[in-house]
């Protein structure tokens, strides 16, 4: 893999990265602070329990030597998302040790995103923990997004992933977002049967209501949210009479809705530029599905803290 190449170009590193050069290089500067910090912890462990006496950086040199080269691998797994064979041709590994290679960086990046404090957050308690949290916002917008999964073989497993609206199986996420499109908060990954809304409740269900001291956007994915949390500040499209029609102004009112909370979209869109998490997600480990989404949120909200 010609790396220098990439380091070179803008635009094809964005391709293969989906990063700058100015944002890989000033993410590589913590990467590698991280890097070293676990390579360090681990050998003082390995120490003290008496199965290791070889110093980090002994042994063999592996095909990634430099911690550029390690994010720039790991990178490129999210934004291509291509199989462990490709993978491994592309750094001349072989496909077990691309496997093994993702799997020992991937909590390094998501320690290092964790660190710089773009990650979303993912437990809240309450609605109102959630506006304390985040003082400074006075709109957030809501949303759910969904990925493709194989068929299951599994009966049971089909039934609880078919998404009726995608028509096909999916994994989906919550997400809440500020004006800025920054993503703030990343509900766990659920079968794609449930509802938009059904997702929600089960996460904020029977908490204590707070006073309306924001406004929270939504579609109409989420009726029923002005009725359950009556202290919500809620902007939501109105739904269309059965047997009748909208009014002028309703058509308006609802235009002018969508035009202000499609920052949601567009922030689901950054998301997805990493095509991990927009491919049919090809893997089978416990978790993982969750894993790369919170990551991938995480690689959009730097994006925006260094533009």
């Amino acid at each position: 893999m010609n790396i220098s190449r990439a380091l070179k170009d803008n635009r094809l590193m964005k391709a293969v990265t989906g990063m700058s050069i100015n944002e890989l290089q000033e993410l590589t500067k913590d990467f590698e602070r991280k890097f070293e910090k676990e390579k360090q912890s681990k050998y003082k462990e390995g120490l003290k329990n008496g199965k290791r006496k070889r110093k980090p950086g002994g042994g063999r040199t592996g095909q990634l030597k430099t911690t550029n080269e390690k994010l720039f691998f790991i990178l490129l797994y999210f934004k291509c998302y291509p199989t462990f064979d490709l993978l491994g041709l592309m750094f001349d590994l072989n496909r077990s040790n691309a496997n093994r290679n993702v799997q020992k960086l991937l909590p390094i990046l998501e320690k290092t995103l964790g660190e710089v404090m773009v990650l979303p957050k993912r437990k809240i308690r309450t609605i109102k923990e959630l506006f304390e949290m985040f003082p400074e916002v006075h709109h957030l917008f809501i949303d759910a997004t969904e990925r493709s999964i194989p068929r299951p073989k599994d009966n049971d497993k089909r039934k609880k992933n078919y998404s009726g609206k995608k028509k096909r199986h999916t994994k989906k996420n919550t997400v809440i977002t500020d004006e800025n499109r920054e993503v703030r908060y990343l509900g766990p990954t659920i079968e794609g049967k449930k509802h938009d809304y059904g997702g929600f409740k089960d996460e904020w269900w029977g908490i204590p209501q707070p006073p309306a001291i924001s406004c929270f956007w939504t579609d109409l994915g989420y009726l029923g949210i002005e009725k359950d949390f009556p202290d919500l500040n809620v902007m939501m499209p109105k739904k269309k009479p059965k047997g009748k029609e909208l009014t002028d102004d309703e058509k308006g009112m609802n235009k002018l809705i969508s035009g202000v909370r499609v920052v949601v979209e567009h922030a689901i869109g950054g998301v997805k530029r990493f095509r991990i998490v927009s491919d049919i997600f090809r893997n089978k480990i416990k978790g993982f599905d969750d894993k790369v989404m919170e990551i991938s949120c995480g690689l959009w909200n730097y994006h925006l803290l260094c533009c």
